[in-house]
């Protein structure tokens, strides 16, 4: 007679390295905060504001240009910062680049109707819980001990190397 048993495959779980959480928390934000613009066009005159030089009661200049730029180009830089900069100062950018932003991203939906409140409000609310997620995740990136330097200590680095 033959018993047969089943034994459970378990998905493995390995931890995933803050570095990767915050580089795909920017990448998702760059993803929205693009599409929330590209989406933007569709709203009726905002193609006909264009072609007459306005955007959002701005004049289109060089200036509001090169803002407009900047304003994208640090969430796409933070994408390869936060794998890239070392932990400390990784940690300290996220936490200032998210805290500036989530004023940054509410401002988009001043002076717009009623009529918009629904695409504004998931835009920004999305945009608002990833910038969240990256301070979360910043403010409590994990610490190592550290092997405090000195004669006294010689032993103890010299064990933790083999």
């Amino acid at each position: 007679m033959t018993i047969r048993t089943k034994t459970l495959n378990l998905l493995d779980n390995p931890p995933i390295p803050v570095q990767v959480k915050l580089t795909a928390a920017w990448t998702s934000f760059m993803f929205l905060y693009i599409y929330v613009d590209y989406f933007h066009l569709y709203k009726p005159g905002s193609i006909d504001d264009m072609l007459a030089g306005v955007v959002f009661e701005f004049d289109i200049t060089p200036t509001l240009l090169t803002m407009m730029l900047a304003s994208v180009a640090i969430p796409a830089l933070m994408v390869m910062l936060s794998m890239t900069l070392p932990a400390r100062v990784n940690r300290a950018t996220n936490l200032v680049v998210a805290s500036l932003y989530i004023p940054y991203s509410a401002v988009n939906a001043v002076g717009e109707s009623w009529d918009w409140a629904s695409f504004y409000g998931l835009s920004i609310g999305i945009e608002v819980l990833l910038l969240a997620f990256i301070l979360r995740s910043a403010w409590t990136w994990p610490r190592t001990p550290a092997v405090p330097a000195g004669p006294a200590t010689t032993d103890l680095r010299q064990d933790l190397r083999q």
